[in-house]
C-alpha cells in the first residue's frame, strides 16, 4: 500500500464508513486492514461483511452499526472537544503506523501535531513508593525539557507522575475506555490539566465504552507503540508494565527500566527486565543518550490507505482446502507463512480463509504474524 498524500485527509463518507467498520464486532485492526486491502475501500467490506462472516462459520451474523450510529458518536465526539483522525492522515501519532495492526481510527483530543513529536513512555506500578513516583517525575520532567513527549496510560502512581512531570513540556494520555470514560476517576482534573497545557488524550474505544480489564492490554499496546523507548520505574512480577515493555521490545522500541530494591515487590518486575537485557537508568542522560540515534533516524510507518480492491485472479479456497487450513490451525499460535507452506495454497487463499475466520469469532491473531483457532 502507498501512503496518503502529505497532508490529505479522507472524505467525510470515508470516515463515517471507517467508523461504521472498525466498530462492527469481530473487525479489529489487523481484519480491518485486511478487508481494505481487499476490496479497496470500507464501503464494499461493509456491503461484504455478511458473506464473509457466513463463509467463516458465524452462528449468526454480527450487526453492522448504521450511519444514524456512527454519525452519532461523531457528533458526541465533537460535542467532546474532540476528532476522529485516521491513519496516514495528519495528526495520527507517527510511531503507531509502524507497529503491527495498528488502530485504523482513533479518538483524538488536544494538540494534534503532538503525535509526530518524539516521545517516550514511561510506565509503573499502581501502588509505587514515594520514591519511584519522585523518579518517575524527575525522568518525565527532565525528559520532557530535552524535546520529548511523555507517553503514559493515566492510571495511579507512576502514570499520574509522568504525566504530571512532563505537563508543560508536552504530554499524551492513552485510555483504555472511552474519551468520555477516563479512569480512575480521580484523574479527570488531570486529564483536563494535559488538554489546557498542550498535551493530548487518545482513545481506540467507542464513546461511552468504560473499560474493561481486557482492555487495559489493548490501552498498553498504543503506550509502547507511541514512543521511541518505554521506561518502567517500579513494577511487580505480573503487571500490566511488563506487559508493555514486552509490546514494546517486539516493536523494536528501546526498554528501559530503573532498578530498585530486591526486598521490595514493587522493583521485582523492573529488575527482572534488567536481567533480560533492558537499558538500565539511574538517570535521564541514560534514556536521551540510547535514543539519540532513533532520533536521526526514524523508524519507518507504513499508513494505511484506501485503494482500487485487490483484483488477482487467485480462486477462492475450496472446501477441501478450507479443511486444510482448519486443520493446520489449533489453540497455539501459528505463523501465517507457516500454514502457507503446510498447505501449499496460494498467500491470497490462506489469507481469506483466515479474515472470514475472524470475521466470525473464530480465530485470534497474536503479535509476530502469528494466529491461533478459538475453540469453544
Amino acid at each position: 500500500m502507498t501512503a496518503l498524500p502529505a497532508g490529505s485527509y479522507l472524505s467525510d463518507r470515508q470516515r463515517l464508513s471507517w467508523l461504521r467498520l472498525i466498530r462492527t464486532p469481530n473487525v479489529g485492526p489487523a481484519s480491518f486492514k485486511a478487508l481494505i486491502d481487499r476490496f479497496g475501500s470500507a464501503d464494499t467490506a461493509l456491503e461484504m461483511l455478511p458473506e464473509l462472516m457466513i463463509s467463516g462459520g458465524a452462528n449468526r451474523i454480527a450487526r453492522i452499526p448504521s450511519v444514524a450510529e456512527a454519525e452519532a458518536e461523531m457528533q458526541i465526539a465533537a460535542r467532546f472537544g474532540s476528532r476522529f483522525v485516521c491513519i496516514g492522515e495528519p495528526g495520527y501519532p507517527t510511531l503507531l503506523e509502524s507497529m503491527d495492526h495498528p488502530p485504523p481510527l482513533l479518538a483524538i483530543k488536544g494538540d494534534n501535531t503532538i503525535g509526530s513529536v518524539p516521545a517516550v513512555s514511561l510506565v509503573g506500578a499502581r501502588n509505587a513508593s514515594l520514591a519511584g513516583i519522585k523518579m518517575a517525575g524527575m525522568l518525565a520532567r527532565e525528559i520532557g525539557q530535552k524535546g520529548y513527549v511523555v507517553v503514559s496510560g493515566l492510571a495511579r502512581g507512576i502514570d499520574t507522575a509522568a504525566h504530571r512531570g512532563s505537563l508543560t513540556t508536552g504530554t499524551v494520555g492513552v485510555f483504555a475506555g472511552g474519551l468520555d470514560k477516563p479512569y480512575p476517576p480521580e484523574n479527570i482534573n488531570l486529564c483536563d490539566e494535559i488538554v489546557e497545557n498542550g498535551g493530548a488524550l487518545i482513545s481506540e474505544m467507542p464513546f461511552g465504552w468504560q473499560a474493561r480489564a481486557q482492555d487495559f492490554p489493548r490501552r498498553n499496546r498504543l503506550v509502547a507503540g507511541m514512543a521511541l523507548g518505554l521506561v518502567v520505574v517500579e513494577a511487580a512480577k505480573r503487571s500490566g508494565s511488563l506487559i508493555s515493555a514486552r509490546l514494546a521490545g517486539e516493536m523494536g522500541r528501546l526498554v528501559f527500566a530503573v532498578p530498585g530494591s530486591p526486598l521490595d515487590p514493587r522493583a521485582a518486575g523492573a529488575n527482572s527486565l534488567l536481567k533480560d537485557g533492558a537499558i538500565l537508568v539511574t538517570e535521564t542522560a541514560d534514556v536521551i543518550d540510547a535514543l539519540a540515534p532513533l532520533t536521526i533516524t526514524p523508524i519507518d510507518a507504513l499508513p494505511l490507505e484506501e485503494e482500487p480492491a485487490d483484483s488477482s485472479p487467485v480462486p477462492p479456497a475450496r472446501d477441501d482446502e478450507r479443511t486444510r487450513i482448519l486443520q493446520a490451525l489449533g489453540p497455539v499460535p501459528i505463523g501465517i507463512d507457516e500454514i502457507i507452506r503446510h498447505t501449499n495454497l496460494h498467500p491470497a487463499q490462506v489469507s481469506m480463509v483466515l479474515l472470514e475466520l475472524d470475521l466470525a469469532g473464530r480465530l485470534e491473531r497474536h503479535t509476530g504474524g502469528c494466529v491461533s483457532l478459538i475453540v469453544n
